[in-house]
């Protein structure tokens, strides 16, 4: 039996082997191996190779520690730049695998012609690619990109491998940073693309059944996306373990403590900011708000809050609030009242444009696209259509009445209704971008400029003589010079399109942050010309016009409380309940009235020279200790 005749073999060659050389002994192991039959010899081979196999295989331990353990932990980093080449292990593993498919392959196509020592070559070879095979495939088909995405310093998307080499990273001082990149998450909510929101159809693991640790856990692995945690969780927790993630990350890159002074506890109510005013959230950013005032507008006293980290800024208004107040008060007026979306459509020739663009001035035309137009809002009027040709390209500048919104999403949706009806009328008309930039949104404009856009104010005040030098210290003649030069023959110099102003962008973007508008739109809202006059009896006028103050007090920021409560202070929170539109008018006229009274201050500064003098009162402190 197999059982007995390989031990006879083993004994016979014992006893030989003290009486041959090396070369004679592995001749007579080769011959003894050769009475052994293909099956024996190759079970032995096989067990002897599995046995090696296994040993290897467990020689070995990785830690799964998570990454938020191991940033506390690890007090040794990688050397950077000095990481195994893992790409020469996978092209081993390749050639391998021809080899040994070319071997089998030659074996199988010549087997008639093999003798026993051919066929015990074969063998040895198949054993120790199956030994290769066993210990060394799986690492490099597995972990080889993982391991190279480590290498490189990968996000949190990677495994324990990488975590660890990106979690090292975090004992790199600060002022010697190495330079990594973290890979994006492979997907990420798109505002624009509302399938990203959508519910995926697979079951989800409760998470509310979950510890922190745990959802940690699975969001570092990717396992879950971050823009899930609100939807998943309340919005509280989700905000507290979104901001661990975020500190692990940022630990990877040396910059562990970056958020630590962030404010995140729930001072505000996240669960309002969800699906409304910003994602991926991680905490807020805390804003300093003065409030200027009294100032007397249109007969009646109000309060102006003023959101900015710029020293001097609030003082400098509230005195020209108080010079305004001295003297006749502020008294505004709504030119215009409204939001416009100027969508660009395109014909098959620039006569057929020039046909869309006729159509459109028709009286009778217009009031389809009216009718259209209102059938998608309950408070939104369309109040124009003016086409304009270039080319093949029409672009249709809508101006809608938005009530107490600013009313963005109010014409855009309207727009819609107007293409399509165009379309119906045109049917070669394509409808290229819903926005053509000619409406004009969050960009410096002359139509905006000339044509208005959200509120067109004027507002205007006189100030006695007697105010000016007591409270501006300045005179009615250096400050209507001053403005001359500056606001006027200086603005013109510098070709600016609605910049006649000393820095009415300062006033509309503090108060737009505080009331919860749209900052952005201080471009087009802080469009001003500053006019000032010395009176008959040697008083000052002065008066600022505003052709885009773009406000709402409904929708966007405004529902945030504190934004809210600055809404109130004013007296204009939430819609107006007898007129549609009154509360968004006024403030408007209230942003006017602020630009007017910080205009005043500053140019009353820059008569006088006091304005280094004030900044360096207002707008400096001791360093810290």
């Amino acid at each position: 039996s197999s059982c007995q005749v390989a031990p006879s073999i083993i004994d016979k060659y014992s006893m030989e082997t003290s009486q041959m050389t090396i070369g004679m002994q592995l001749d007579a192991m080769l011959a003894r191996l050769d009475s052994l039959s293909s099956t024996q010899l190759y079970g032995i081979i096989v067990c002897f190779t599995v046995a090696i196999s296994f040993l290897l295989l467990g020689s070995g331990t990785v830690d799964d520690v998570p990454l938020v353990e191991m940033t506390k932990k690890s007090k040794t980093a990688l050397p950077p730049g000095r990481q195994p080449k893992w790409f020469v292990l996978k092209w081993c593993n390749y050639a391998a695998i021809v080899s040994f498919v070319a071997s089998v392959a030659k074996a199988a196509m010549h087997a008639y012609q093999q003798d026993s020592f051919s066929l015990v070559q074969y063998l040895i070879g198949w054993s120790l690619f199956l030994l290769y095979f066993f210990g060394f495939f799986g690492i490099s088909f597995i972990d080889a990109e993982e391991l190279a995405m480590g290498a490189s310093g990968g996000g949190a998307g990677t495994t324990n491998r990488s975590e660890e080499h990106s979690t090292a990273l975090t004992s790199t001082p600060k002022n010697k940073l190495a330079k990594t990149v973290h890979l994006p998450a492979p997907s990420a909510p798109v505002c624009a693309d509302p399938t990203s929101f959508a519910p995926s159809c697979h079951k989800k693991t409760d998470l509310k059944q979950l510890q922190d640790g745990e959802i940690l856990s699975l969001l570092l692995q990717n396992q879950i996306k971050d823009y899930e945690l609100e939807k998943r969780l309340d919005p509280h927790r989700a905000v507290v373990i979104r901001r661990m993630a975020m500190n692990a990350k940022l630990a990877s890159l040396g910059l562990g403590e970056a958020l630590e002074s962030l404010p995140y506890t729930p001072s505000l109510d996240y669960s309002r900011v969800f699906g409304a005013n910003c994602e991926i959230v991680v905490g807020y950013v805390p804003l300093p708000v003065g409030m200027v005032g009294p100032l007397t507008l249109n007969g009646e006293t109000v309060y102006v809050p003023m959101a900015t980290t710029e020293g001097c800024l609030v003082a400098s208004t509230n005195r020209g609030a108080k010079a305004i107040s001295q003297g006749s008060g502020a008294f505004a007026v709504i030119l215009k009242d409204g939001i416009t979306r100027a969508p660009c459509v395109r014909m098959a020739s620039a006569r057929e444009a020039a046909t869309v663009a006729l159509w459109c001035r028709e009286p009778h035309n217009f009031e389809a696209l009216k009718n259209a137009f209102e059938s998608t809002t309950s408070f939104g009027k369309l109040q124009s259509c003016t086409p304009t040709v270039a080319g093949k390209n029409v672009y249709l500048r809508l101006v809608c009445f938005a009530g107490d919104a600013m009313g963005m999403n109010m014409v855009s949706k309207g727009s819609l209704a107007v293409i399509q009806v165009l379309q119906r009328e045109f049917p070669t008309l394509q409808l290229v971008a819903l926005s053509g930039n000619m409406c004009t949104d969050k960009k410096a404009a002359a139509t905006n400029w000339i044509e208005g856009r959200g509120k067109s104010v004027v507002v205007e005040a006189t100030i006695p003589a007697s105010v000016v030098r007591s409270t501006l210290k300045t005179t009615v003649k250096s400050i209507v010079d001053t403005n001359l030069q500056k606001n006027l023959v200086g603005s013109a110099m510098a070709g600016t399109v609605g910049g006649f102003n000393a820095h009415a962008s300062n006033i509309v973007t503090a108060v737009f942050l505080a009331t919860g508008q749209d900052p952005a739109q201080n471009v087009e809202s802080s469009n001003c010309i500053t006019l000032m006059e010395e009176t008959v009896d040697g008083d000052l006028w002065i008066s600022c016009t505003m052709p885009s103050i773009e406000v709402g007090t409904v929708g966007g920021g405004t529902s945030l409380p504190a934004q809210s409560a600055c809404l109130d202070a004013i007296g204009v929170k939430g819609g107006a309940k007898d007129q549609p539109g009154e509360n968004a008018r006024k403030l408007a006229t209230v942003v006017a009235a602020a630009t007017m009274a910080g205009e005043l201050s500053l140019l009353a500064a820059l008569a006088a020279n006091t304005l280094v003098q004030a900044h360096m009162t207002h707008n400096r402190k001791p360093a810290s200790k």
